[in-house]
């Protein structure tokens, strides 16, 4: 089987992005991580397939597969690179769109100057929806926030626990360069208070609406940018008073921005989405 695709990537964060509306797409859990694999296959982060949605009242559904091979409820970044695809492949004629993920709804809006914007819907907050085991731990409170202490290697790092559709653990470091992010990253993203593990962000602050981030994503590895990630670690700066909206995320790969206007309010993530080229793979 052939399979057509388009290389994209958002602030260096890339993607397969797969169109299963024109073309039969059933592949297994071997076969996705060997597209993405960088060495047998394609490459990429994450692989986003276009489907037809199975719920009313949306335009499309939006699946996600890390470069593991498995299935994940959301990316930030890719939901931009959607956005710019289905209008690119003329699968839609509208700038705003609605679309089904496995968390939910979300909103993505291709802007005039080519970038996208997308609402992200609100964080959730509660540890058990992160989801995050607190039983029997002491957290910090640090303005309105909870700092959770965890267990990591030899030593015992704080963080804010936020949802925003996937799980994230968010740290605060004094130089995002010196954070031992592939050490500590993946014993942070299975950390048995993870049930469904996590993804482990490094967040350094410049001033109150300009941080640094590194973020290691569960089953993907250190990417050079993660939108869901970004959103989590300005939320968690927000809260514990160190940001104030809008706020300029400087990952590796490049720029985001995030506003969120506090409890219960969605929150925004705006960036490029970006086509590198297109190809055909045998399967």
């Amino acid at each position: 089987m052939k399979l057509k695709f388009t290389k994209m990537h958002g602030a260096g964060n890339d993607f397969i992005v797969v169109d299963a509306i024109n073309q039969q797409v059933d592949l297994s859990i071997d076969q996705w991580r060997r597209l993405a694999d960088r060495r047998f296959g394609i490459g990429a982060d994450q692989i986003l397939v276009v489907e037809r949605p199975t719920d009313a009242g949306v335009d499309f559904r939006y699946r996600i597969f890390n470069n593991d091979g498995g299935e994940v409820e959301q990316c930030g970044n890719g939901s931009r690179a959607f956005v710019r695809f289905v209008v690119d492949k003329g699968l839609t004629q509208a700038r705003s769109i609605r679309v089904q993920t496995m968390s939910g709804i979300i909103n993505p809006r291709l802007e005039d100057d080519g970038s996208v914007t997308v609402d992200m819907g609100a964080p959730r907050l509660v540890p058990a929806d992160v989801p995050f085991d607190e039983n029997g731990l002491a957290g910090m409170v640090q303005g309105d926030d909870t700092l959770w202490p965890l267990p990591v290697g030899d030593e015992t790092v704080f963080v804010s626990v936020v949802s925003m559709g996937n799980p994230h653990a968010v740290q605060v470091v004094d130089d995002v360069d010196a954070a031992p992010v592939e050490e500590t990253g993946p014993l942070i993203e299975r950390h048995v208070r993870f049930p469904k593990r996590v993804n482990a962000g490094y967040l350094q602050v410049i001033d109150r609406h300009h941080i640094r981030l590194r973020v290691f994503e569960r089953g993907a590895g250190e990417t050079l940018a993660c939108g869901t990630g970004a959103c989590a670690a300005v939320v968690a700066g927000i809260r514990r008073g160190l940001l104030d909206s809008p706020v300029r995320v400087s990952a590796r790969g490049g720029e985001l921005s995030i506003a969120w206007a506090g409890p219960d309010q969605p929150v925004y993530l705006s960036g490029p989405a970006v086509s590198v080229f297109e190809g055909e793979v045998e399967i």
